[in-house]
């Protein structure tokens, strides 16, 4: 009976870090802090850039949801648009090197490049560290954090869930509803919506 017992403690154990693992970053709460490297090898943290609104925008340039809002220049206009109102864009590949959408610092430079990724930093972060901390799902997986460390929005970039660039035009995105809600110091109408692109390759 004891080692019964035992075996039930610690499976209940292992499911609550598992639990732990995955648990997504609440809306209304402190963002986790994280540190990761962008592809030139330097450190980037989210405590690093207090005192800023911060989006977070999960990316596999693999995938078909990812190259809607890249094809068509969306995203990087976004970028563009944001960090010049002073928003910091950290872009986040979580694709574990196994993946056959891995890239190689040198291959995704190339893409970037090729795509005009308007970021402030595109950060690796191969071992899944940060995409698990705020539970990120899919790509895109966006966020935004606003000054003080708090997470505002988390969801998808907008609400239509298609590949089909001719739906960007009619969207609602709801990351520039969050951006421009808190750069006018009004509160966020939607701080939450459905993920939706391809799983995140952990």
């Amino acid at each position: 009976m004891i080692s019964r017992t035992l075996h039930v403690a610690a499976a209940i154990a292992a499911l609550a870090l598992a639990s732990a693992a995955w648990a997504a970053a609440e809306i209304g709460r402190p963002a986790p802090d994280f540190k990761a490297q962008d592809l030139a090898g330097a450190t980037h943290s989210l405590a690093e850039y207090r005192g800023k609104y911060v989006v977070l925008e999960w990316n596999n340039p693999g995938c078909p949801f990812v190259q809607k809002h890249y094809d068509s220049g969306n995203m990087q206009k976004l970028q563009k648009e944001f960090t010049q109102r002073g928003v910091v864009w950290l872009t986040v590949n979580s694709t574990n090197p196994r993946s056959d959408d891995f890239r190689t610092p040198e291959s995704q430079r190339a893409w970037n490049l090729e795509k005009h990724l308007a970021s402030t930093a595109y950060l690796r972060d191969p071992d899944g560290a940060v995409g698990r901390l705020y539970g990120a799902k899919t790509t895109p997986h966006m966020f935004v954090v606003d000054r003080s460390g708090v997470l505002l929005y988390a969801g998808g970039i907008d609400d239509k869930r298609s590949t089909d660039t001719a739906d960007i035009a009619v969207a609602k995105n709801y990351v520039v509803a969050a951006l421009n809600n808190a750069l006018a110091g009004q509160p966020v109408a939607t701080s939450s919506a459905p993920a939706y692109g391809c799983s995140v390759k952990y």
